[in-house]
Parts: C-alpha cells; sequence; structure tokens
C-alpha cells in the first residue's frame, strides 16, 4: 500500500529511511509548538493555540502527503506570528475588542485567496514579477525582526529611557539562560546534530527547573517551569480559538482590513515558495529545467492548511525550511511527511510540557532562526539598480526598527515604485506591482487620516 501511495521505489528509498527522515523534521521543527503559544498567547489562549498549531500542522502537512508526496513538513511559520501577535493584535488593532478574531479572519482570507491562485498558477506569476533584491530583503529584515523579538523575550534587549533600547543586566537569568541557550544551539547544529534547536530549548529549560528547585531562579508570580498535568490535557482549550472570525470589522474597515491581508499573503508568498524549491533542489525534486512538478499540490497544501489553521485558532501555516533536515536523512516522498504529521498528532498528549517552556528557553530558537533568515542579505545587490538598492534596504531596517513585518514592506515597495519612476524605468514596474504599489498608498492615506 505505502509503494502505491508514495512510489518508493522510484524514489530510491525505503519505509524505514522515510519514517526516520518524518521523525528527523518533526525534531527540528517540533520548537514551534512551544514557541507559537508563547507568541500568540500575549493575545489568545496559549492552551488553544497549541491544540490549533498541533492539528492545522498535521493537517496541512497530511495533504502535503498524500497530493503532493513531497518530504515537506508545514506547521504555523515564524515571522507570520510575530506579524500577527505584536504587529496586527497588540499594535494596529489595539484598541479593538479581541483583535486576534480580526487577525484570524485575515489570515483565513489570504489561505481563501491562495487556494484560488493555487488552482489557477496565480501564485508562481505574482512570484516571478517581484525583483529579487526585495525578496531577498524582505526575508533578512523578517530575521532580524524575529531575532529583536526573541531578545526582547529573554530581556537580553530592553527599554532605556535615554537609547530606547539597551542591553539587559547579566544579573538577570532570563538573559543569562537565552545566551547559553543560544551558544548550545549553535554548537548542536554545527555539530550535525538532529534537532539542535528543540535539544537546545530543552535543555535550557530543563536548567531552569533545576534552578527553579534549588531556589536560584524565581519565575513570575502565578507561574511556574514544571509542567502541570493536573488539569489534564486541556484539548478543550480549542474551543477558546476556533473558529472565532469577526466578518463584521472586516465589512466595516475594508481598507485596513485588505491592507492587514496583504502583508499575510505577501510575507507567506516568500516563504512559502523559498521554502519549497530549497527543499527540493536539496532532495533532487526538481526537473531538469529547474522546476518542480506538482508544484500547485505543493502551494494548495500550504493554503488549506493556513485556512484550517485560521478556523482552529492559528497564524499563517507554511512550509518549513527545517524539512531540509529530513531530506538529509534520506526523505524523498509523502511517506517522510506522513510521519511528520503522525507525530504532530501524538503531541497533543504532551501539552501540558510545551506550554511550561519558558521565553528564555524558546528565544534562543528565534534568535537563531531570525540569523538563518538574515543570511538572504548576502544575495542583495546594493550596487546596481538605486530603486532595487533603496527598496531591499528599507526593508531591512524598517521591519525591526518601526516593529512591523507589514511596515517594512510598505516602505520597500512604494520607494522601489516611486525610484523607478523617477529614474526613468517605469516600464519595468510590472502590473502586480503596480497594484501593490496602489494598496500600499491607500493604506498611508488610511493611516494619515486616521492620524488626523
Amino acid at each position: 500500500m505505502l509503494e502505491k501511495l508514495f512510489k518508493l521505489k522510484e524514489h530510491d528509498t525505503t519505509v524505514k529511511r522515510e519514517i526516520l527522515a518524518g521523525a528527523t523534521t518533526f525534531l527540528t521543527m517540533a520548537y514551534i509548538l512551544a514557541v507559537n503559544p508563547n507568541i500568540l498567547g500575549t493575545v489568545m489562549n496559549a492552551n488553544g493555540v497549541f491544540v490549533a498549531t498541533a492539528l492545522a500542522s498535521a493537517i496541512a502537512t497530511f495533504i502535503m502527503a498524500f497530493l503532493a508526496n513531497y518530504p515537506i513538513g508545514l506547521s504555523a511559520g515564524l515571522g507570520l506570528n510575530a506579524y500577527f501577535a505584536y504587529t496586527v493584535c497588540l499594535g494596529e488593532l489595539a484598541n479593538e475588542a479581541e483583535p486576534f478574531r480580526i487577525a484570524l479572519t485575515a489570515v483565513f482570507v489570504e489561505g481563501l485567496i491562495f487556494i484560488v491562485l493555487s488552482f489557477f498558477k496565480f501564485r508562481e506569476q505574482i512570484i516571478n514579477s517581484i525583483p529579487q533584491n526585495l525578496k531577498f530583503g524582505i526575508s533578512a529584515g523578517i530575521g532580524l525582526f524575529i531575532a529583536f523579538i526573541g531578545m526582547q523575550n529573554a530581556r537580553i534587549i530592553i527599554a532605556n529611557d535615554a537609547t530606547v533600547v539597551g542591553l539587559g543586566s547579566f544579573t538577570d537569568l532570563d538573559m543569562v539562560l537565552a545566551l547559553i541557550g543560544l551558544v548550545l544551539i549553535a554548537a548542536l547544529v554545527h555539530y550535525n546534530v538532529r534537532g539542535g534547536v528543540l535539544i537546545g530549548i530543552i535543555v535550557i529549560w530543563v536548567v531552569g527547573m533545576i534552578l527553579q528547585a534549588a531556589g536560584i531562579y524565581v519565575p513570575a508570580e502565578g507561574t511556574s517551569l514544571f509542567p502541570d498535568f493536573s488539569r489534564g490535557l486541556q484539548l478543550g482549550a480549542i474551543s477558546e480559538t476556533a473558529f472565532k472570525l469577526n466578518f463584521g470589522w472586516a465589512a466595516s474597515h475594508i481598507i485596513q482590513f485588505l491592507a492587514i491581508t496583504f502583508s499575510f499573503l505577501y510575507v507567506d508568498l516568500f516563504d512559502t515558495v523559498g521554502t519549497v524549491v530549497g527543499v527540493a533542489d536539496k532532495a533532487g525534486l526538481l526537473d531538469k529545467d529547474g522546476n518542480l512538478p506538482r508544484v500547485g499540490q505543493v502551494f494548495l497544501a500550504d493554503a488549506v492548511g493556513t485556512t484550517s489553521g485560521a478556523l482552529l485558532g492559528t497564524s499563517t501555516v507554511t512550509s518549513f525550511v527545517e524539512s531540509s533536515a529530513g531530506v538529509a536523512a534520506g526523505g524523498r516522498t509523502g511517506l517522510t511527511a506522513l510521519t511528520t504529521g503522525v507525530l504532530f498528532l501524538v503531541s497533543l498528549v504532551l501539552s501540558p510540557l510545551f506550554l511550561a517552556i519558558p521565553s528564555f528557553a524558546t528565544a534562543p530558537a528565534l534568535i537563531y532562526v531570525g540569523m538563518l533568515m538574515l543570511m538572504s542579505i548576502t544575495k542583495v545587490k546594493f550596487d546596481g539598480d538605486i530603486a532595487d538598492s533603496v527598496g531591499a534596504y528599507l526593508a531591512v531596517v524598517m521591519m525591526p526598527l518601526a516593529y512591523s513585518i507589514a511596515t517594512g514592506i510598505m516602505f520597500a515597495v512604494l520607494a522601489w515604485v516611486i525610484l523607478k519612476v523617477v529614474s526613468k524605468k517605469a516600464k519595468e514596474v510590472s502590473p502586480i506591482m503596480w497594484v501593490v504599489f496602489v494598496l500600499f498608498a491607500l493604506r498611508v492615506i488610511a493611516l494619515i487620516t486616521n492620524f488626523q
């Protein structure tokens, strides 16, 4: 049956190899089960987010396994969850009641749009119309933003009245443990230890529990680093996040809602396409022309995962670059993805463990993944077209400094189009980029109007 479903012989692999590869992928991805409730838990029920993340990850990964037959795992994307919580809910919608419901609605609509684009192959055309420099700049900017959030969560970087931000105190155990965790993760990755990020999180968490038991570390009032199984698995917490969409607000604030939706859409485009092509290339799955067969099914898995995730109560679901670890372990087919999805379901019975993991243990993962994304800066060409250079530069600096992924993208696109016109290269602006420009211009007008 497995041979018929996944064509193992055709891909020169075995059941054992695929299952081990799937477990490897899960180990490298599983940190999201700790990080996502930690981030989204600032605006939603953390227990519900955990259940939603595990279920949505399993659903999307199963679709990837059976429909696309690729060894790619999916879950809530880092960067997109930060945008969801910090920029949208705690920023743009801070004055709204239950802002997470509005954000989930935007994610749901984004998923529906991607489903349509996947069927009509528009997604690839959109990607091809976006300048390479902007793609690389946006990826690097998101990396800096994620790292900044991680450093804040661990109190490595703190507020400073004189300089806006400053270095935390080395007497703060949260900061010290987070820095140790970062070094540990880097060392594990260097020595090719499978699941290095997850192992780093667990080790630092265990160290924290030992320090708490010894009376050296004192957690915030009402919290503990030790998991609490006394209340059961709390799977019912999904009721606090599932089917909480708010279309009423969206209809009455259409411009602002579209801007939020487009920001999710735009970032998800880069994340998915870059990850899928990179993993497929490493697995030798690209054809002789460099194209990926069944790419429509790959995008459909991502889109359905995002839509179902929004309904369940989590931010945008996307393909994970950590899938490359499973590929390196020999994964070549959807059986690898199937194994990963099954392990996401198994994780549901371990929810108290994941929800007890503190910020100082998950922050190193954010900082390290931020570094991986920042590496895209090496691909940016700053000595060429001025529009490309300035657009990429603004994407990189505005995201962390304005504390908003959407703002970084907005400045990058607006500057790129304007400078193309100023430098008499307006013909190089594609119709799709003009649409993007108009949408962000409308967003600026809306911001000016609200300010006044």
